[in-house]
């Protein structure tokens, strides 16, 4: 027996982990379901309701060169926009519902738009009406569909990227 009073006996040492021990992780499941069903429930709704209130002031602005008249367009635009906000945020969960929504209502209705242009317009007229076909073909026309489909692809990757390096600086 030793005289050193700060030796620890061997009974009281500490064991060491198993070199191959590999720490247990929760599942992903729930944090992937639920930005995904976001993913592709809103993001239909918050690209309509900004494409319909931009419909509504570009209407109001042609026929009287100010936005000041159609409230209503101006909220559905913002509301629109602070949805796909929060399309954009369920990348902090999962990269999955971002992508999924930039990829399911943005960039293959766009890539369709590219590759027929004159079924996608007679689509969009039969099935969003006039307020909202209108606005939606600008928006493909324009490329904004894409665009925003590309941006959200790209929030989802954001995401998944950081969750994966989020240990280095």
């Amino acid at each position: 027996m030793s005289t050193n009073p700060y030796a620890v006996p061997p009974y009281e040492q500490p064991q060491a982990p198993e070199p191959y021990a590999q720490p247990r992780q929760s599942s992903r499941a729930a944090p992937r379901v639920l930005s995904g069903l976001g993913g592709v429930l809103l993001t239909p709704v918050a690209l309509g309701l900004t494409i319909y209130g931009g419909s509504l002031l570009q209407r109001g602005f042609s026929r009287s060169l100010s936005i000041s008249e159609d409230p209503l367009g101006i909220v559905l635009l913002v509301l629109g926009g602070l949805l796909l906000l929060g399309v954009a945020f369920l990348g902090a969960l999962s990269g999955l519902g971002p992508v999924l929504g930039g990829l399911l209502w943005g960039v293959l209705p766009g890539l369709a738009f590219l590759l027929s242009p004159r079924d996608a317009m007679s689509l969009v007229y039969d099935v969003g009406g006039s307020g909202l076909g209108v606005g939606l073909v600008t928006w493909l026309v324009m490329g904004a569909l894409v665009g925003s489909g590309f941006l959200l692809i790209g929030a989802g990757l954001v995401g998944t990227f950081s969750r994966r390096r989020s240990n280095r600086v």
